[in-house]
């Protein structure tokens, strides 16, 4: 997906790095944590996803998923949290965050690719199994502007009608989604159980893209106990400070 032509033509006037964002978003983490580890300084648009503000004209003009994050670059508009994290280490080559050799970089979008690729499944399992996400549902009036305007991602469309759906998600939506996400944690575990990182040797944007999955499937007691070797993972990644300032610092009730 990558970079796009916005029908906003004032954020092609934009200098340097914004992102559109908001806290609670693994992919919007994803872009925070590797901004922070390439020292990269930006402009923050912060986005109430509960207001419904990335549903509006103005942010769809913008962004045509109506998701964030965005990212825009001197004007160029890039979506999609993979292919932000890729341009972003590709174009600012200091602090760089892929292995050097190629099969190990070949490995790195393998598991970028497997995060992003895997997203609604997560999301399924998330809006499944919180407690609030009868309070997340659109209104019929919501949901007709949504379907109107958002016409870029039918997967992603056909997603929130079904979650707005008076029936929701069936039982074997949900266990497929969870056999999915089960099947990822475990090929990390093994990976893990004699390698630091997901791929090379070193700290990588393929650490970058599932570490967020962990924040967010722990709201609703995700069973990562069966996954032993995320946990040493999981910890090296937290005492990184680009953890505390993409990720705790806008999830401020994370730490108490």
């Amino acid at each position: 997906m990558g970079i796009i032509k916005p029908t906003n033509k004032l954020v092609e006037s934009f200098k340097n790095l914004h992102l559109y964002h908001t806290g609670f978003s693994n992919c919007a983490m994803r872009v925070r944590i590797a901004l922070e580890e390439k020292g990269l300084s930006w402009t923050s648009h912060l986005i109430n996803l509960s207001k419904g503000e990335n549903l509006t004209k103005e942010y769809i003009s913008i962004n045509p998923n109506a998701v964030v994050p965005t990212l825009i670059d001197n004007g160029i508009v890039i979506i999609d949290s993979a292919d932000i994290i890729d341009y972003l280490d590709k174009k600012f080559s200091f602090n760089p965050l892929r292995p050097r050799a190629e099969k190990d970089e070949e490995l790195m979008y393998e598991w970028m690719y497997l995060a992003r690729d895997n997203h609604l499944s997560i999301k399924t399992y998330m809006y499944s199994n919180m407690t609030s996400s009868q309070n997340m549902k659109r209104s019929v009036e919501t949901m007709d502007e949504y379907r109107k305007n958002q016409t870029f991602d039918t997967a992603l469309l056909a997603f929130h009608e079904r979650f707005n759906s008076n029936e929701g998600f069936t039982k074997n939506e949900l266990n497929k989604a969870t056999t999915i996400i089960n099947n990822c944690f475990s090929r990390m575990d093994m990976r893990l159980q004699d390698h630091d990182w997901l791929a090379g040797d070193n700290f990588s944007l393929a650490d970058i893209a599932w570490i967020p999955q962990l924040v967010i499937l722990k709201v609703v007691n995700y069973p990562f106990e069966n996954y032993p070797h995320l946990e040493k993972w999981k910890n090296a990644i937290m005492q990184r400070p680009s953890f505390k300032q993409g990720v705790l610092d806008w999830l401020p009730e994370m730490k108490k």
